[in-house]
């Protein structure tokens, strides 16, 4: 969770690997720091993935995700961001794509992910699969990431209600991820509004945060079993770890099947 204060930026990290026995296939980076020698702009970037694949792989493809990713942040042009995170995107698919291929204990291990960079007081995002980035900005939660599945799909063309949705069988069926056969491309809609467009949610992007602002970023283990409202509430506490922390709590108390 990352909030925008008058302030330097608060980041506050909890994570839960779920029932008890379960790998932890949910991976998280974050980096922080200054645009350049000759340029004190913060920068800020965080990348939350959720692994897929059996013996282990779902966590190596996730450990790759956010090194890689990260990595190739730090180490790229500021100007530029939205073509860094999707070169970046493009190239740690590739390589878990290319790992599994060398291991057969690792075949169709692959991994979400969703990345926010903030750099000086605009936001910049990109996503594949269907882990989420949520903005709540003066009490109103906005889910600014669009979801990678059949289910989502579905919803779009009107074929299924959001509430429909919610219970369907293959809500967890991914149509994109990294370390698919097929390079994905990273998804750069910035959706403020259901109504929007492509096109208008494009434009979103290098949003300017404002003070206050609160940016919450986390894998199907909690929006699975925790609805957006129930988000929304818990996000208007004042201390930012409680918050992570409750959120957490939340969906432990409700089964906690999955990574958190």
């Amino acid at each position: 969770m990352i909030r925008t204060p008058h302030t330097p930026l608060e980041v506050a990290v909890v994570t839960h690997p779920g029932m008890a026995g379960r790998q932890n296939e949910d991976r998280f980076a974050i980096s922080s720091y200054r645009v350049s020698e000759n340029d004190p702009t913060q920068s800020v970037f965080a990348v939350v993935s959720d692994g897929i694949g059996g013996h282990r792989a779902g966590e190596v493809a996730a450990e790759m995700a956010v090194e890689t990713i990260s990595h190739m942040v730090a180490q790229s042009d500021v100007r530029h961001p939205l073509a860094v995170l999707d070169q970046a995107i493009q190239v740690t698919s590739d390589a878990i794509a290319s790992k599994a291929r060398d291991d057969t204990q690792r075949l169709g291990m692959g991994t979400t992910c969703a990345c926010a960079w903030v750099i000086g007081a605009q936001l910049f995002i990109a996503s594949v699969g269907d882990s989420r980035i949520y903005l709540l900005r003066n009490g109103n939660l906005i889910q600014l990431t669009v979801d990678h599945t059949s289910v989502q799909e579905a919803v779009e063309k009107g074929i299924l209600t959001p509430e429909d949705a919610r219970n369907h069988p293959n809500i967890h069926v991914i149509r994109r991820y990294l370390g698919s056969k097929k390079t994905p491309s990273a998804d750069t809609r910035l959706r403020l509004a259901k109504e929007e467009t492509d096109t208008q949610a494009h434009i979103n992007q290098g949003l300017r945060l404002l003070p206050g602002d609160l940016l919450l970023l986390c894998t199907d283990g909690l929006t699975d079993i925790v609805e957006d409202a129930e988000i929304a509430l818990a996000m208007g506490g004042l201390a930012l770890q409680s918050t992570a922390q409750a959120l957490v709590d939340l969906a432990c108390s409700r089964g906690g099947t999955d990574n958190i």
